[in-house]
Parts: structure tokens; sequence; C-alpha cells
């Protein structure tokens, strides 16, 4: 009885694609090692860098200068620039919107990119963060001129000259001493939102005591009024 043969056993389509793809594979990876090892590395940065960006940061809507600006200059829309920035660089009244800007006269001179707040504009705001009962006094300085000497910010003793000539001789006397200047009519030639240039001539403005701010009322008419410049720390 002759022997029943098997039928010689046959490789499946599918393996046989696979080895194929398999070798084309290897194939491409020989030729081309040395970009398959770039391919990799590119992806491994594109990884790392993505893991370490820190998502974005919550941040508020402010107004800031938009170019270097002088004391005493009068706001208008191309001075301001919107910016966003992190919350905790909002300090209170500071501003977000230009209408409450615009026109508003600046008490201190700004760098561009600097926040706005109600303390550098002339008008209520000079007085914020000053102590309770805290007055702003304006004096007609002796000398217009030292006007330029100063700035807003600064500590100035205000001395008082008595006498209507050279005939009538006095003493010096001090008004009021360290009291921090708010305003002064003569930076970057700028009168007063509410006085002409002419009228603002000599004119500072300062932060005064209730007693120091009885001193000063009225003193230019009892003389001469000069300022002397003091340090920070002097009490």
């Amino acid at each position: 009885m002759p022997a029943l043969g098997l039928p010689p056993a046959r490789t499946s389509r599918p393996a046989a694609r696979t080895r194929r793809s398999t070798s084309r594979l290897q194939g491409w990876l020989n030729r081309n090692r040395r970009l398959a090892v770039a391919l990799l590395l590119c992806a491994a940065a594109g990884i790392t860098v993505h893991q370490l960006t820190p998502a974005p940061a919550h941040t508020l809507p402010a107004l800031a200068a938009a170019r270097d600006l002088p004391a005493g200059a009068t706001l208008g829309s191309s001075d301001l620039a919107a910016v966003n920035v992190p919350p905790f660089l909002l300090a209170a009244g500071t501003f977000t919107d230009t209408a409450q800007l615009n026109g508003q006269q600046l008490a201190a001179p700004l760098r561009k990119g600097q926040l706005l707040s109600e303390a550098q504009l002339v008008g209520p705001g000079l007085l914020t963060g000053s102590p309770p009962g805290s007055a702003a006094v304006p004096l007609r300085m002796a000398d217009p001129s030292s006007i330029q000497l100063v700035s807003p910010g600064q500590l100035v003793d205000i001395v008082l000259t008595g006498g209507a000539g050279f005939e009538q001789q006095s003493p010096s006397k001090v008004l009021a001493k360290a009291v921090p200047v708010l305003w002064t009519s003569a930076r970057e030639g700028q009168g007063g939102q509410w006085l002409t240039t002419g009228d603002s001539d000599g004119l500072m403005v300062v932060a005064a005591t209730p007693a120091q701010a009885s001193a000063l009322a009225g003193a230019s008419t009892q003389g001469k009024l000069f300022f002397v410049l003091v340090g920070s720390t002097r009490r």
C-alpha cells in the first residue's frame, strides 16, 4: 500500500510580508543610522522641553507708561500701554481703564513700562500712603530756579527768612523738618494742571502734619521761603 505523503508546509502570506517589511526597515536603518539617531534625539528633546515648560501664569490687565514720561506731564492715550502682569504686582489704586487717566497729571516721572497708580498723580492721590491727618500744602519758594534741584519724594526742611529788606534783618526759622515733596511746578518746565506756567513758578507741594500745616499756611506773606534738602533717615 503506497505511503500517504503530507503536502509540504507553506509559509503564510502575512508572515512573509512581515519579514519583508522588517528586512526593509533594518536595511533602511543600516543605511541611515545617523539620521535615525538624530530623529530620536530631537524627539527626546521635544518631550523634555514640553515637560519643563511651566504652565501659563495667571495675569491681570493693567496700564503702564508707553514711554518715559516727565513729572508734570498731562496724560493722553498715546502715553499709556495695556499690559498683563501677575496679580501680586498690582498695588491698590492701579489703573486698568485709559478713560480714568486721560487729562490727569503726573506727580513723579515714570519710566517706560512702569505701572500707573493713584499715588503718581497730582490731586487727591498725592497723599496716598501718608499718615492719617496729613495735608498737602502748597508753598512758593523765594528762588523759583531752586525748584529744579528737588524731585517728588525727597525730604526737605522749610526755612523762613523774615524781613522785608536789607535794613530789617531777623533770624531764619525752620517751619517744618523733613517733609516729603509731593509735587513741584518747575519739573521739566511743566506748570500745574490748575495753574498757568507763570502762576506756578517756584511752587512746591509738601505733605505736612496738622501742626506743620498750621506753621506753613500763609508763611510766604511773613518773609521769604527756602528749602534745604535732607537725608531720608533724618527725623
